[in-house]
Order: structure tokens, then C-alpha cells, then sequence
């Protein structure tokens, strides 16, 4: 295998890989764990009748409204209505829309075509469910500066039960508190179970033609680790899972919401279609049961915002999963912490991805060297290789024999460049994950023109320098004898800067900077072996 022919088999796997690691992420089957259960859980505790009417589909889906309430943190602004206590509205203060000035909505009910809610209640014993109505002393809470928690409070009462459901917000975090507290004034004991619950579309948030994402949803058990169930799987099949541990929700791309429950309570995850277009994700379980005159509590926590790291791992074990780097987390999750490392030295995302490429080329510096010396060898055979193949013109066989014949004689393994060029690999398809899927890149300035790394450089100014910084690689390495490859290689260059024309400039910037260091690293390795080769010739005209 001559060196072009390494490069082109070189791409065309590194291609292969990517595009196989994107089929895996968006098509994941549900019917693999649609059945599946935790065998410490018994198997009886599943939804019973009432259970099962209350949170299946209406024949007519509509959204009950009745009053607002505006809720106004360091984090949120968000609108609960009193018809559930519903969360209806749920916008982020540090995070912008994609147009990049207003603020980034998250949960919203107007069906624009985004219809995101989170929803909870209670089944048993007239006990208020999302469709109850709800009554709040306030219509709008702020938590004020210097406050670090703020409750919302909303009753229900009739004639045997009263709740109370308590919304909570603390400062710096993206963990909303739901907490009933409930008491019995009826005359015979009660079982209530409890249900928590987001809808979304099948819509909104799909990403383009071009760069779709995944929105769906998804869950996490210590059984199962983390899995995702996409919405038209969640149309042929109702998902039933019980365990005593993890959180259930629907992610997309950077953001997320999850249901998170107490260790160790016993639950139920499930999924069903609501609408022809809408779907639940959610969990089911069941509370002690409460006598007469008796006041139980009842708490568990709705995770709803950004990916980011820290915060993820504080809300919950496995949920830093929803950051879905596909079948390589092993090595993305680390180079994560690295880039995150450098940032935080720097300052700057740019200049954090410049550093981490740098790392990365010192780190693989021994095999690239092995496989840039490989090619400089070549380099320097190829006028040798031209001869041969003018020497035997269409005679295949025997240039190659010739061929292998000199690399023999020259001690020149044509392969040497494969393997280290193939390890490398991996780190590159899980460096390209971390960057389209980090989060703290969106809308992360670098320098002058590039006012957002997670999208495309607007000016395409990194896109040609990089496909100029490959056309001189092209001329690094040695000539194809092939005048059909020889075309192919020049032609690749543009045909990449195209194809990166739409990538989002961080993962650009990596590129560039790992091919001018490429390009540094091979021109050193060429000019040494190009001494050593005239330092040959120079000793064996001596003899």
C-alpha cells in the first residue's frame, strides 16, 4: 500500500467510524429495554387500574390553564400554572436563544411548534392530580438578593385531604425542588402514589438537515446505565421499567430535564404518546401510607437546564450521561475535563482548544513521528518509484515486485504509517464529540470575528486555512506515481473545506491547528531524512 493510498483509506475510516458513532446515537431501539426490570424490584409493583387512568392518553389532549404564577431567579424565569401547579414556561437567564438575544427558552406550552412541560400529582383518594386546581397566596415570588432559597406554595383541599405542593429554587442551582406535603382528614387510612412527568413534542429541536440532534427521551439505571428512547419508538411501544435508583427524562441538544427521586424509593419508568404528536416521560411510585389525622411529606427534585458538568453531577449519579458522547465516553469524558481544566486557566474556550490540540500532538508525537518518517522515506524513493514505473510501464506486477523489492532492500516498512495513524483515531472522533456536544461553547466568544464557537465561522476563514494547511501536507508527503491519485489528492483539500464550511468553528479551529502542527512536525522529520539520504549518497560515491 503506497502512502496515498494510506491517507485515502486513512479518511474513508475515520469517516466510517463517524458516521456509524452518529447512526448509533440516533437510533437507539426501545424494544431491547422496554421490559426489562430490576430483579431487586418485584415484579407486582407495576401501575394499577386508577394508576394507569390517570396518566394514559385522553382521546382529547388539551392543556388545562388557569392563573400564572411568575417565578424570577438567578437562573430561571418561569411560569407555573395553578391547573396542576404545572411548570408551563421556563426560560434560562444565563443562556441565549439561537438568535442570540433573547433569553434561551427551555420549557414552554404554546405548541409553537414547542410544547415542553413538566408535570407531577397525585392518584388515590381524590388527591390532586396535574389537572387539579391549585390556589397560591402570590402571584409572583423573586428570590431576592442575598437569598439563597425560595418556596412557592400551592394548596389543595376538600372534604378528606389536604396538600400542599411546594416548588423550591435554591441560588447557583439548576435543581427545582417539588415536595407534597399531605394530610389525611378522613376517617380511614390512605395509599397515594405519586407521578412526575415531562411532555414534549415530536417536533421542535431536531437540529438540521445537515447537523440533526437528538431530542427524545431518556433514562438512567445502576442496571442499565443510560439509555434513549426516541419519540418514534415511544409511538410503537410503551416503555415499563422498574428499579429502586436512577432518573428519567428527555434531553436534547445541550440542555436537559430530568425526574429525580430519592434513593432507593421504588419506581416505575414509563413512556407513552399523549397526542399524535406529544409524548410523556416519566416515573411512578408509591408513597407509605398515611392515617387518619396523620401529616406525611413526600420530596424529589426536577433537574431542568444546561448540560453543564458540575452541575449534572451534583443533581444526580449518571445524568452527566445526557452529555451523550456515544460509544467513546470513556476517552471524550476525560478530554472534557482537560479542555474544561485549561479554561479555566485561560479564560478563553479558543484558546483552551488550541492548548488541549497542542497536548494532544505532544502526547502522539512518537507515533506520528513513526508515521511521518514512514512517509519521508517514501518522499524520498518516490523519483525511484517514477523510474521503476516508466522502467515497466503496464507490466502491475512486476513494478510491484520491483517495488517491494526496494522497500526490502531499503528497509522501509510501506505500512508504517497505518497503525499509528489509525490510534489516533478514536481520540479524534471523541474530541469531535466533546466540542459539538460541550455546552459551555455555545455562544462562547474566541477572537475578533468568531463570536460563537458552536457555530459555523461566518466568513469561512478557518474552513480555507485549513484546507490550504492540507494542501501543503499534499505536498509534504511523497508524489502518487498514480496520475488518478495524484488528482484525487489535490481535489481533497477543497472538498474539505467545503465540507467544514458548515462544522462549528471550534471543532474548525482544532483541525487547523492540529494540520499546521502536523505540517510542522513532517517538514522537520522530511528535511532530517532528506540530510540523512544525501548523507548516504555522499558516502556511498566516497566508496
Amino acid at each position: 500500500m503506497d502512502t496515498k493510498r494510506l491517507i485515502l483509506f486513512v479518511v474513508f475510516s475515520f469517516s466510517i467510524l463517524l458516521l456509524w458513532d452518529t447512526w448509533q446515537r440516533k437510533h437507539v431501539p426501545v424494544s431491547e429495554v422496554a421490559s426489562q426490570q430490576d430483579a431487586s424490584v418485584p415484579s407486582s409493583q407495576k401501575l394499577n387500574t386508577s394508576d394507569a387512568k390517570t396518566i394514559s392518553p385522553d382521546s382529547n389532549f388539551k392543556l388545562e390553564t388557569a392563573s400564572r404564577i411568575k417565578v424570577l431567579t438567578d437562573l430561571y424565569q418561569i411560569e407555573i400554572d395553578t391547573a396542576g401547579g404545572d411548570i408551563r414556561r421556563l426560560l434560562l437567564n444565563n443562556h441565549l436563544a439561537d438568535n442570540g438575544q433573547d433569553k434561551f427558552l427551555l420549557l414552554d406550552d404554546a405548541q409553537k411548534p414547542l410544547l415542553y412541560v413538566a408535570q407531577s400529582g397525585l392518584i388515590g383518594n381524590d388527591l390532586p392530580t396535574h389537572k387539579s386546581m391549585f390556589t397560591s397566596e402570590k402571584t409572583n415570588y423573586v428570590l431576592e438578593s442575598g437569598q439563597n432559597h425560595l418556596d412557592v406554595k400551592l394548596n389543595y383541599k376538600n372534604q378528606d385531604v389536604e396538600v400542599v405542593k411546594i416548588i423550591s429554587f435554591d441560588r447557583d442551582s439548576y435543581q427545582i425542588g417539588v415536595r407534597y406535603e399531605i394530610t389525611n382528614h378522613s376517617k380511614l387510612a390512605i395509599t397515594p402514589s405519586a407521578y412526575f412527568q415531562l411532555l414534549h413534542d415530536d417536533e421542535s429541536n431536531q437540529g438540521t438537515s445537515l447537523a440533526p440532534t437528538f431530542t427524545g427521551g431518556a433514562y438512567y439505571t445502576e442496571a442499565d446505565k443510560f439509555k434513549k428512547i426516541n419519540f418514534k419508538d415511544m409511538k410503537k411501544r410503551d416503555l415499563s421499567l422498574i428499579s429502586v435508583d436512577g432518573w428519567v427524562g428527555v434531553i436534547q441538544h445541550y440542555f436537559a430535564s430530568a425526574w429525580i427521586l430519592p434513593v432507593n424509593q421504588k419506581r416505575e419508568f414509563y413512556t407513552k404518546q399523549v397526542a399524535d404528536n406529544i409524548y410523556s416521560s416519566g416515573v411512578l411510585t408509591q408513597l407509605s401510607s398515611i392515617q387518619p389525622g396523620e401529616k406525611k411529606k413526600f420530596s424529589t427534585k426536577l433537574y431542568s437546564g444546561p448540560q453543564i458538568k458540575e452541575q449534572l453531577e451534583k443533581a444526580a449519579p449518571g445524568l452527566t450521561y445526557s452529555v451523550d458522547y456515544g460509544w467513546l465516553t470513556f476517552i471524550a469524558s476525560p478530554l472534557f475535563v482537560v479542555l474544561n481544566w485549561i479554561y479555566k486557566l485561560v479564560n478563553n474556550w479558543g484558546s483552551a482548544i488550541i492548548l488541549l490540540t497542542v497536548l494532544i500532538k505532544l502526547l502522539f508525537y512518537p507515533l506520528s513521528a513513526a508515521s511521518y518518517k514512514s512517509m519521508a522515506q517514501l518522499r524520498e524513493l518516490a523519483p525511484r518509484l517514477q523510474s521503476m514505473k516508466e522502467k515497466f510501464g503496464d507490466d502491475k506486477v512486476k513494478f510491484q515486485q520491483a517495488m517491494l523489492e526496494l522497500y526490502r532492500t531499503e528497509k522501509i516498512n510501506p505500512m508504517g504509517g497505518c497503525l499509528p495513524i489509525l490510534i489516533q483515531i478514536p481520540v479524534f472522533i471523541s474530541l469531535y464529540w466533546v466540542l459539538m456536544g460541550a455546552v459551555e461553547l455555545r455562544h462562547a466568544p474566541f477572537i475578533l470575528w468568531i463570536t460563537d464557537l458552536s457555530l459555523k465561522d461566518p466568513y469561512y476563514v478557518l474552513p480555507i486555512i485549513m484546507g490550504i494547511s492540507m494542501i501543503v501536507q499534499t505536498k509534504l508527503n511523497p508524489a502518487p506515481t498514480d496520475p488518478m491519485q495524484a488528482k484525487l489528492m489535490m481535489i481533497m483539500p477543497v472538498v474539505f473545506s467545503i465540507f467544514f464550511f458548515f462544522f462549528p468553528a471550534g471543532l474548525v479551529l482544532y483541525w487547523v491547528i492540529n494540520n499546521l502542527l502536523s505540517i510542522l512536525q513532517q517538514w522537520m522529520i522530511n528535511r532530517s531524512i532528506h540530510a540523512a539520504a544525501l548523507a548516504k549518497k555522499g558516502n556511498a560515491a566516497r566508496k
